[in-house]
C-alpha cells in the first residue's frame, strides 16, 4: 500500500470463507457420528439434526441483514491507492485466523453423535450452507447495485471481527470488475475486462 491506501478485502468472499470448512467438516462430523447408536437412536438423531441444518441455515443466512444493507449503502467508492486483496488470500486468512474454532466445532460434533448422532455434524454444514445463501444473497445486491463491497483488511485482523461486525465502520465500493472474485464472492469463470 502507498500513499494513504487501505488493503481491502472483497465483504462476499470473506463471508464464503467459512462455509465449505463448515459444511464438509459438518457432513464428516454427520457420517461418523451416524456410526454410533447414542442415547436417543439414530432415527431421532437424523430427524434433530435435520430441524437443527434448516433452523441453522436461516439464523446464519439471515443474520445481521440490516447492518449489511446500512453499510452498503453508505459505501464510500475506493480509492486509486487503495489495494485490493485477491480472494485466495482473503478465503486463507480467513481460514488461517479461525481454524481453531474449526477444530473445536468439529470435535464437539462429534462429541455430541454419542447423545444425539449425526445432529451435531447436521448443525455444523447449516451453518456452511447459510454462509452459502448470505454470500449468494450479497451478490444479488452487488449485481442490482452493479458495484463491489469491500471491508477494511484491518478491521478483520486477529479473526475477531467479521465483515459487519462492530469493529467495520464502513464499506468501500468498486465497479462489478473490479478483483477476481465474483459479485457474491465466487470465482470469476473469465477474467474480467477492466
Amino acid at each position: 500500500m502507498t500513499r494513504g491506501g487501505q488493503g481491502l478485502a472483497r465483504v462476499a468472499v470473506v463471508v464464503r470463507a467459512g462455509a465449505a470448512p463448515l459444511w464438509w467438516l459438518g457432513v464428516f462430523a454427520a457420517g461418523i457420528g451416524l456410526a454410533a447408536p447414542g442415547l436417543t437412536g439414530r432415527r431421532i438423531g437424523v430427524l434433530a439434526g435435520a430441524a437443527l441444518f434448516v433452523l441453522a441455515a436461516a439464523v446464519v443466512a439471515l443474520g445481521r441483514r440490516k447492518r449489511y444493507v446500512t453499510l452498503a449503502a453508505a459505501a464510500a467508492r475506493a480509492g486509486k491507492h487503495d489495494v485490493l486483496q485477491d480472494r485466495a488470500v482473503t478465503a486463507r486468512n480467513w481460514r488461517r485466523h479461525h481454524r481453531w474454532w474449526l477444530l473445536l466445532a468439529f470435535l464437539a460434533a462429534l462429541g455430541s453423535a454419542f447423545a444425539v448422532p449425526a445432529a451435531g455434524g447436521m448443525l455444523l454444514a447449516g451453518c456452511g450452507a447459510g454462509l452459502w445463501l448470505k454470500a449468494a444473497w450479497l451478490g444479488r445486491r452487488e449485481r442490482a447495485g452493479e458495484a463491489l463491497l469491500w471491508v477494511r483488511v484491518d478491521w478483520l485482523r486477529g479473526g475477531v471481527a467479521h465483515p459487519a461486525g462492530k469493529r467495520v465502520k464502513a464499506y468501500r465500493s468498486t465497479g462489478i470488475a473490479a478483483g477476481d472474485a465474483a459479485p457474491g464472492g465466487a470465482r470469476r469463470k473469465t477474467p474480467a475486462l477492466v
